[in-house]
């Protein structure tokens, strides 16, 4: 197994998303590349502590490559967006591709840039080393499956064919 961050705003909707793909093992909702040690949500929401809503994912390579799932979460997000992804404005908010292994970067890299070349104006995703993670709060794991009702800037068609992807048919 191997594991990858990815920030897409608002951690319900691309926890959700991320969920569905075929050679995701495991999801989780947390808080990436901020200043403090333990943030709690309520610090997170003042976009003080530098954190951004982020998805740790864990994936079968064997079963769905990085560049898929890369290429997958750009489907998910407005790279151009800054601080924004729908409704939701702040840097917790941000779009970023956090990774652990010095392997996966041109990989990650290769996706990025052929993203960049697909749009007119420049992306705004981040993409770095993960220094820091921490896992949110239990209410926020798997909210959407807990909270049918709840907002999400993914549009339902974007869970649907994430659901599709990668399956042999």
């Amino acid at each position: 197994m191997k594991e990858i961050y990815f920030a897409g705003g608002c951690f319900w909707g691309t926890q959700h998303f991320l969920r569905q793909i075929n050679g995701v093992v495991s999801t989780e909702a947390g808080y990436a590349n901020g200043n403090t040690e333990n943030p709690l949500y309520e610090q997170v929401y003042t976009d003080k502590t530098g954190y951004a809503e982020t998805v740790r994912v864990e994936y079968d390579p064997a079963v769905i490559s990085l560049s898929v799932l890369v290429e997958l979460y750009f489907r998910s997000i407005d790279p151009t967006s800054l601080n924004r992804q729908g409704g939701d404005v702040g840097t917790r908010y941000r779009t970023g591709i956090y990774y652990t292994s010095p392997e996966d970067y041109p990989i990650i890299k290769a996706v990025y840039d052929k993203v960049a070349l697909n749009n007119e104006a420049p992306i705004v995703v981040e993409l770095e080393v993960l220094r820091n993670y921490y896992k949110a709060e239990e209410y926020h794991q798997d909210y959407l499956i807990k909270h049918s009702d709840g907002y999400c800037h993914i549009p339902l068609a974007l869970i649907e064919f994430a659901r599709k992807a990668n399956r042999v048919q």
